[in-house]
């Protein structure tokens, strides 16, 4: 069976270093790092997800600066509450939780972060510095991806890599980091012609379609190292990913599970980004070279 990709176990261990690198360092800056998760509306997923930001801030030591605005609040309280944040000496990561409500644009709120308290990494800037090779914050989901192929010693340099999903949250950074470490990467998504032949093509293969089960056994090569970054309510109750699991496990060599695969570490990449900031806002050293994709 496939080598098991915990991103629980790896998502403690990289917290515990958060924590020792904050307590080492607050006493030089004289206050702990603040992140702002800005949340508008009342969708339950989204203050599920944002309560796990929170407490993954507590366990570490960030200060949570969040807010939370009514579903009604139009773009100019949002754009109001962003530029708050960015003056706020206190904040150095700001996260825009997505999805926003019906009538929000997400494109206009997003730019307007400054790009150096960006903790997820989508401001134009900071995509365009993931482009040209340059230092800035990373999108948190292909970032944990590359962090615990990191932990696992799984070799990337002149490996065929195949990135399903092509969105500007996971599938494009994906790629770009994976270039970034030398593998030959192509993008497929659900609309390529042979997506199977494709995928078989891979000896890594990242699957960010956003489709429940798109990816069986038919899919992978075998021996492939299967990241799942894909995760689904099934209409029975339960959790499944982009990929069928029990199809793929017997095939590859290594398989992310779902959940408790790749969704810990997007959390965990968000306090990273968080603490870099802090630490670069004041001229320190971080000691977290070894996560800077």
């Amino acid at each position: 069976m496939a080598l098991t990709l915990d991103g629980r176990q790896l998502a403690a261990e990289l917290e515990a270093r958060l924590r020792a690198t904050i307590a080492e360092r607050q006493g030089a800056i004289g206050r702990p790092p603040g992140l702002a998760v800005l949340r508008v509306g009342d969708d339950p997923a989204s203050g599920v997800y944002v309560a796990n930001k929170e407490k993954a801030c507590g366990r570490v030591g960030i200060t949570s600066l969040g807010e939370h605005l009514p579903a009604d609040a139009g773009a100019a309280a949002v754009l109001a509450a962003v530029q708050c944040l960015n003056a706020d000496p206190a904040c150095d990561g700001i996260l825009l939780q997505l999805p926003l409500p019906a009538g929000l644009e997400e494109g206009p709120l997003l730019a307007a972060i400054d790009p150096e308290k960006d903790a997820d990494g989508l401001h134009t800037l900071n995509l365009g510095r993931l482009l040209k090779g340059e230092p800035g914050p990373r999108s948190c989901t292909p970032a944990g991806v590359m962090a615990l192929l990191a932990r696992h010693r799984l070799p990337l340099a002149g490996r065929r890599a195949v990135v399903v999903g092509r969105s500007i949250l996971v599938g494009k950074p994906m790629a770009l980091m994976l270039q970034a470490a030398d593998a030959t990467v192509t993008v497929a998504h659900s609309r390529s012609a042979d997506l199977a032949g494709l995928c078989r093509q891979a000896e890594v293969l990242v699957v960010a379609a956003g489709r429940p089960g798109i990816v069986g056994a038919e899919h992978v090569w075998p021996g492939a190292v299967v990241v799942d970054v894909g995760i689904h309510r099934r209409p029975e109750g339960g959790l499944c990913g982009d990929v069928r699991a029990a199809e793929v496990a017997p095939i590859a060599a290594a398989l992310t599970p779902v959940p408790g695969g790749v969704g810990p570490m997007t959390v965990t990449m968000l306090l990273v980004n968080t603490v870099l900031a802090w630490c670069r806002r004041h001229g320190l050293e971080h000691g977290l070279d070894d996560l800077v994709v």
